[in-house]
């Protein structure tokens, strides 16, 4: 119950801030994979960012689940000012996902289970107006997996006889878009 009035407290102090803005992809939203975030001030050239993404696609093409949920809390440093111009951030991130990791595209195996991201984004904001801009970025990592991994052509089981989780890292680029960003 404490959480609660500590929660209004932190969005009160986050409004009066002044520099805060919330964010939404354009581009994945095309997909039809919403991702929203927010971005705040923290400093003279670095703001604390957190968004989060979901896909609840049961498939993509009739038989290879796409559901996941991520979770990117990063701070980010602007080279020329705030909300302006080129910045880079480091991040740490966690997910949950039921999908065919890519390497498994021609075949009938899928993985379910979660993970954690290490890594950097590179991005680029353009301001619109005095309330909005976009935030056009590319980022990517390490990637640390931990999954069973099943078929779906219903054979039952698991492809995998590891007795706990499975495990698979990779470096690889998973963030991108462009966010278009409203100042509260």
């Amino acid at each position: 119950m404490k959480k609660i009035p500590a929660l209004i407290v932190l969005l009160f102090c986050i409004q009066l801030q002044a520099q805060t803005f919330v964010k939404f992809n354009g581009l994945t939203a095309l997909a039809g994979v919403p991702n929203v975030g927010i971005e705040t001030s923290i400093g003279e050239k670095t703001t604390f960012s957190v968004d989060i993404m979901a896909s609840f696609w049961e498939s993509f093409n009739g038989h290879h689940p796409m559901k996941f949920v991520t979770i990117t809390p990063e701070v980010r440093y602007h080279f020329k000012e705030k909300y302006n111009g080129f910045y880079v951030g480091g991040h740490v991130g966690a997910d949950k996902y039921e999908l065919q990791k890519w390497n498994y595209w021609n075949s009938n195996m899928y993985e379910d289970g979660f993970g954690y991201r290490i890594g950097a984004t590179v991005g680029y904001n353009v301001k619109l107006s005095d309330k909005l801009l976009l935030d056009i970025f590319v980022g990517g990592g390490w990637h640390q997996g931990f999954y069973h991994g099943y078929y779906n052509d219903g054979t039952p089981g698991r492809y995998e006889k590891t007795v706990n989780w499975n495990k698979s890292g990779e470096w690889l680029p998973y963030r991108g878009g462009v966010m278009i960003s409203y100042k509260l």
